[in-house]
Parts: structure tokens; C-alpha cells; sequence
């Protein structure tokens, strides 16, 4: 006889109604500046990035609510950088008053214990590593954060059935509840997801890997909790020798993802009496708990060559999809969004060459080629494909137990990162990013970088100014007064608004010399260092870093 499952109510997801577009009563085609399609992570990022520097656009979604309707907690994990753009964008609060806060790891292998971790250790940020959230509530919370900032025209139950590339443009066919109409754009943003229909009508090769990596979800409340910490199982002997996450979300829910054969049932594996099986095995006999959801998940890897496509821009999944381990692809689309926003506003607000745009893809592949190498590392680490694989894996965990330099081998995941950037023409020393450090004014109030780059809205870069003379930042009065910079001393004496001297912000930015300028843009990367700033260094910087007109 078999054993009946207690189900927890489902996750409740909010709707929002259609309303019927301009368009379809006047008959007429419009044109707009920017028009996303997609309103998951990378999309709803976009739009609120863009409203909070004063930018309007349309985004279309072909649903009515976030996440997806009947489905499970999908992204999870939100890294350091995604959450400090979150703090810019005004909703980092909610997320962390929801979410949980973890920085410390464990590693298994059976039943020892062969590697931990605590990523605070190098953490200077407002934003701790990592909080775990159901990607529903960020995405709702973004929705809600855009309606507040009100510059974007969100369309629900809108359906994008065909693009068209233009000279000057995008044109779009939309079929909505009410009817189709079209629509066009100066310049279109696909964050449709992993199976892109833009990216597939258009015929553009994502190189899609053959192989599917497969895994069952369970969202699962236990009446006795677990540790808030993230337990990874290399070999779980409680699944067959192959890998288990352990996280804990928002509302005491659980979620244990078993990695499972590439040829396996997917119905089979989502039975509640065989996942219930798999937990009992993990947990023990009495273990009590209930579901919320069980489902299948699998993924195939895939890169596009070119981010850009003329008129048409393409961000998160359907750019690149790369494994789960170590939370590098919904964050990756965060931070495309990130990447992208500053530069479309300054383009579309004429203050930048259109130029600028090529920088997204030649800052943004190279991390997604670098996150693709990374979690491509910990998938054969994973699921060894070959007796050479497996006899390295076993000697690395065996070494592991025993020798602290080993430990830091076993790869279950190299956790997500703000990835560097390249030198390009646009950036000529590359590019880091800028921890969103607790800074404070000379009279003692509080700030900090993210602060400092939101306030008053605009893609304004972040001058930091360290210790300089009277003489020096009397500079200022000889700089273009359009240009898109705010000037910050950091200690030192002159009329410039001044922060205290700061000795972590110093080490974080590299120990700039006294008198020294750095230079923060919008997006919080650090794109240069200007040892003998003068009012014409300073110009020939900005001109060259944003493409100024």
C-alpha cells in the first residue's frame, strides 16, 4: 500500500490585468525607444534599472503574474553583486527581509564532511554573499519597485509572434487577449529565456550542448528545521552515489535538488511517493515534512557568438544558459541587466554614441564564457564521464578528508562572483567591481557607494577623489558642466563634498596614491585611475568611458 503525501498550499502568485495597449484602438504603429520582452530576472531588471535614471520603455510579457504559474521556487540564490544592484534600485530591503541570509557551506562526500567554507571572509559589502529568496518574490518585488518609479509601460498577457529586423530599428507583431497589433522599436532587448522564439526565429545559433543534465526539485517543509547553511553531497549514497543541494528559503521552505540520470523518467522521478522515498533515505524513517513542489528541471548549455544584433540586444538566458552550480545564471542576468541599462539611457538620451552599446557584449560574453568554463569544471566534477573522471574525483575527495590544500579541489561549485572585465575601447585598463561599502560624510552621515550612484537618478559616473589639495580639486570649476560625473573627496582638504578617509575603501580601490582619482561607473566597476587628474584628464576619461557626444 503506498504511503500518502501531505501537500502545503501552493505558492501563491499575484496577477495583474491586462489592459488593452494604445495601439490596438488607434490602428497605429508606434514607435518607442526601448522595448523588452521578457519579464523574468534579466528583463524586470532592465526596466527598473532604466526607470530609476528617468528612461521609459515597454515590456512585453505573455503572462499575467511572475514566476511561472504552478511551478516551484526556480532561482534561488542571489549573489553579492545582484544584491547590491538590488540596493541601488531601491529593493534590496524587501529581499533581505524575506529571503535568508547564509555565507557558510558544507561539502559531503557519503557521510564525511571534506570541505567547508565561509565566504565573509572577504566580503567588505552592505550585502552579504548570498541570500537565498523563491525567484517569484524578486521577480513580484521588481514589479512592484518598477509600478512606484512608474516610467515603464509593462504589458501583460502581450505576446510577441514575430520580429522583424529594421535599418533603424526593430518592428514587432503583439497578440494580446484584444487582438494583434504592432509595435516598433529603436532598439529591442530579448530577455525571452532559454528557448528565446526571438532568437529562434531569427535564426541565431545558440550552441546548445547535446548532453541534458537532469535533476528532481523538492520544496519541502520539515516540522523540525535543518541548518541554515548550504550542504552539498558530492556522492549522496542516498541517491544512487550522485549529487544533492540543500537550501533553505523564504516561508520555512526547503529546497533539495537530486541530480538524476540523463535518461531518466521525469514523470517518475516527480511521484510524490518516489521523492518522499528519496527524502526518508536522506533524512531517516520518521523524518516529517510536506511538500509544496516536486518537479523535474533540466538544462543544456548554450552561448551566443554576438550579444548584439544590430537593433536588437539579447540578455540572461536567452544569451547563455550554464549549469546551477555555484548560482551563476540568474545573477549573470541580473548583471547583463546592470551592464546594459546605463548605456542604453545614455544612447537613447542622446548623450552617448550608439557605440557604446557594443561594449555590453564585449564585457558581458567574456563573463558568460568565463561562468561557462567554471560551472562546465564542476559538472564533470559532478557526473564524471569517463573511469579517468571518476578515479581523479575519488582521489581528490580522499585527499579532502585528510589535507586542507586538497580541499579546496572539490568542486561542487564555484560559488557566483561579479566577473571582471575586459580591457576594450571603451576601457582601456578593464574593469572591477566596486563593493557596496559603508562609507560616511564628514559631518558624520551615513552613505555608501551604491547610494552615492543612485542619488538623483541619471548614468552619472562616481569621481572618488583621494585627499586632494585646494589647488587640485579647484579642477572642478573647469569641467564641462554637462558632463555625467560626481566629484566625492575622500578626505584631504578642498571645497568638494568630502567623505571621511577611509582605509578600507582605499584597499579596496587598489591603495590610490593621495591626490589620485578614481573613477566608478554607473554600474559600480572600477574603470580607471588617473594619477594627475586635471580638468582636461578628467574630460578625455569620461569622453572615452561612455562614448560622450
Amino acid at each position: 500500500m503506498s504511503e500518502t503525501y501531505t501537500f502545503a498550499a501552493a505558492y501563491e502568485l499575484p496577477r495583474w490585468p491586462f489592459v488593452p495597449p494604445p495601439e490596438l484602438e488607434s490602428g497605429l504603429t508606434v514607435r518607442h525607444p526601448i522595448v523588452i520582452v521578457g519579464a523574468g530576472p534579466a528583463g524586470l531588471t532592465l526596466a527598473c534599472d532604466l526607470a530609476s535614471r528617468g528612461v521609459r520603455c515597454v515590456l512585453l510579457d505573455e503572462d499575467d503574474t511572475v514566476g511561472v504559474r504552478g511551478a516551484s521556487s526556480r532561482g534561488i540564490c542571489y549573489a553579492q553583486k545582484s544584491l547590491e544592484i538590488f540596493a541601488r534600485l531601491g529593493l534590496y530591503e524587501r529581499v533581505a527581509d524575506k529571503g535568508i541570509t547564509w555565507s557558510f557551506g558544507r561539502t559531503f562526500s557519503g557521510e564525511r564532511e571534506v570541505y567547508s567554507f565561509n565566504l565573509k571572509t572577504d566580503s567588505v559589502s552592505q550585502q552579504p554573499p548570498f541570500i537565498n529568496l523563491q525567484q517569484f518574490y524578486v521577480e513580484w518585488f521588481l514589479v512592484d519597485r518598477i509600478q512606484a518609479l512608474g516610467l515603464t509601460d509593462l504589458r501583460w498577457k502581450n505576446k510577441v509572434t514575430g520580429v522583424t529586423p529594421l535599418q533603424d530599428g526593430v518592428s514587432l507583431e503583439v497578440e494580446t487577449p484584444a487582438g494583434r497589433y504592432a509595435i516598433e522599436a529603436d532598439h529591442l532587448v530579448d530577455a525571452t529565456g532559454a528557448n528565446s522564439p526571438i532568437r529562434t526565429q531569427l535564426g541565431i545559433d545558440a550552441h546548445t550542448s547535446r548532453s541534458t543534465d537532469r535533476w528532481c526539485i523538492s520544496d519541502v517543509r520539515f516540522k523540525k528545521p535543518l541548518p541554515v547553511e548550504r550542504w552539498t553531497w558530492v556522492d549522496a549514497p542516498f541517491n544512487e552515489g550522485r549529487g544533492v543541494w540543500q537550501h533553505l528559503m523564504a516561508d520555512g521552505v526547503w529546497r533539495i535538488d537530486y541530480q538524476m540520470p540523463e535518461d531518466c523518467d521525469t514523470d517518475h522521478i516527480s511521484k510524490p511517493e518516489v521523492a518522499g522515498a528519496r527524502l526518508r533515505e536522506q533524512l531517516g524513517p520518521d523524518v516529517e515534512f510536506e511538500f509544496v513542489w516536486i518537479g523535474p528541471y533540466g538544462y543544456r548549455d548554450h552561448l551566443l557568438d554576438q550579444f548584439r544584433h544590430g537593433r536588437i540586444l539579447f540578455i540572461g538566458d536567452a544569451a547563455h544558459v550554464v549549469s546551477p552550480f555555484g548560482a551563476r545564471g540568474g545573477n549573470t542576468g541580473i548583471q547583463d541587466a546592470a551592464n546594459l541599462a546605463w548605456k542604453l539611457a545614455l544612447v537613447t538620451q542622446g548623450v552617448a554614441h550608439d557605440s557604446l552599446l557594443d561594449s555590453y557584449h564585449d564585457e558581458r560574453r567574456p563573463a558568460a564564457e568565463e561562468n561557462l568554463r567554471v560551472t562546465s569544471r564542476s559538472a564533470r566534477f559532478l557526473a564524471p564521464r569517463s573511469q579517468a573522471e571518476h578515479t581523479m574525483r575519488r582521489a581528490v575527495v580522499d585527499l579532502a578528508a585528510r589535507f586542507p590544500f586538497a580541499r579546496a579541489l572539490v568542486n561542487t561549485g564555484r560559488m557566483s562572483v561579479a566577473n571582471a572585465y575586459p580591457s576594450g575601447p571603451h576601457l582601456p585598463e578593464g574593469a572591477c567591481t566596486v563593493q557596496n561599502l559603508a562609507l560616511a560624510w564628514q559631518d558624520g552621515r551615513p552613505t555608501s557607494i551604491a547610494e552615492l550612484l543612485g542619488e538623483g537618478g541619471g548614468s552619472v559616473c562616481l569621481g572618488l577623489w583621494f585627499q586632494p589639495t585646494r589647488s587640485q580639486a579647484a579642477a572642478a570649476a573647469d569641467l564641462p558642466p554637462d558632463l555625467p560625473l560626481r566629484l566625492v573627496a575622500v578626505g584631504g582638504d578642498s571645497a568638494l563634498p568630502t567623505l571621511r578617509a577611509d582605509d578600507t575603501l582605499a584597499r579596496h580601490l587598489g591603495n590610490p596614491a593621495p591626490g589620485s582619482l578614481v573613477l566608478v561607473r554607473p554600474d559600480a566597476y572600477r574603470a580607471a585611475c588617473l594619477a594627475q587628474p586635471d580638468a582636461s584628464s578628467i574630460t578625455r576619461l569620461l569622453r572615452t568611458t561612455l562614448a560622450l557626444r
